[in-house]
């Protein structure tokens, strides 16, 4: 054989290569090693739940307003009756200072075109003594969805409900014949304010509403009740079915509206303590609810109509038990 062949199995010396091929092994368990579990998205930097947080915190240190809903119709986040609202709009922000709505701040944008609407807000708000703050447009724009504040926002502190056994108290005191109105499945917070205003007209001494599926008294509603949420209390049940029955067990007769009720109003006697229970247009009474009633009562109707409004209701059957009162 050659000389310079090599026995095979021997050990090369030398060669062209300056060392042994690191393998991939210590690569490959090196990336299976655990890095730990995943930061919360607060924590890291770059995530949108991040940067809002960061936001949030920053516009509380500087004592700006960090997002309460808007009182328009447009949410400027999740729904939180014990946050503050915000109500947008030139309109909306004069309607409820004129109704003499609760509020604790009139925010203005900086460059702001006045008009008279403005000019009216600002001057109530000074007389009721509430705080008028400057501030950049683009706090204003984070608490609408769609930038339309039109430069000024109310903000309105959150409704304080009374407790069931203090509205039975209050109309226990009272000089006048006991006459509450309890709201089931009202989701829409103008008939809500609408139904405040009828109690508050017909001698009427409060409203019950259940704490879950249920409007509640928020800025639409004080406006829409022109004012009389400021003098009515509305109290707020865990459970609207349990508090009924126990108002039942107190004396109360428990009347729920419906259109195909078993007495009609004309043949309704109201001169006993009262609970008048009104159901939406489209679900009515829930099932619970109507089986806690003493009776369900229907308003006669003489044209083509199969149904009233829930707060139209109310108040035809309110205004004739106030008829009957006075008689």
């Amino acid at each position: 054989m050659a000389g310079n062949s090599q026995r095979r199995g021997a050990i090369r010396k030398g060669g062209t290569k300056k060392g042994a091929v690191v393998g991939s092994g210590g690569q490959r368990r090196r990336g299976l090693e655990a890095r730990g579990a995943t930061p919360p998205a607060v924590e890291r930097t770059k995530h949108p739940a991040s940067k809002r947080a960061a936001a949030k915190a920053k516009a509380e240190a500087k004592g700006r307003p960090t997002g309460p809903r808007g009182a328009t119709g447009r949410a400027a986040g999740r729904k939180n009756d014990d946050a503050p609202e915000m109500v947008l709009g030139r309109n909306p922000v004069v309607e409820c200072l004129r109704a003499g709505v609760p509020a604790t701040a009139l925010y203005v944008a900086v460059g702001t075109e006045n008009d008279e609407r403005l000019t009216e807000s600002v001057q109530m708000a000074a007389d009721a003594g509430i705080s008028i703050l400057e501030v950049p447009r683009s706090d204003l724009d984070r608490l609408s969805a769609n930038g339309l504040h039109q430069g000024v926002g109310l903000q309105v502190p959150p409704y304080r409900y009374s407790h069931p056994d203090d509205l039975l108290a209050r109309v226990r005191d009272s000089a006048e014949p006991a006459l509450l109105v309890a709201l089931d499945n009202i989701t829409d917070p103008r008939n809500l304010g609408a139904v405040i205003r009828s109690v508050a007209a017909f001698g009427g001494q409060g409203v019950l509403i259940p704490q879950r599926r249920s409007a509640s008294v928020s800025a639409v509603a004080w406006r829409t009740s022109a004012g009389a949420a400021a003098r009515l209390p509305v109290a707020r049940a865990t459970n609207l079915t349990r508090t009924l029955k126990d108002w039942a067990a107190q004396g109360f007769q428990i009347v729920g509206l419906d259109a195909g009720g078993d007495t009609t109003l004309d043949d309704f006697d109201g001169s006993d303590p009262t609970v008048i229970v009104v159901g939406s247009e489209g679900k009515g009474l829930s099932r619970l609810v109507r089986e806690t009633c003493d009776s369900i009562l229907g308003i006669p109707m003489s044209g083509p109509v199969e149904s009233l409004n829930a707060s139209v209701a109310a108040g035809v059957v309110l205004s004739e038990i106030a008829r009957q009162r006075r008689v």
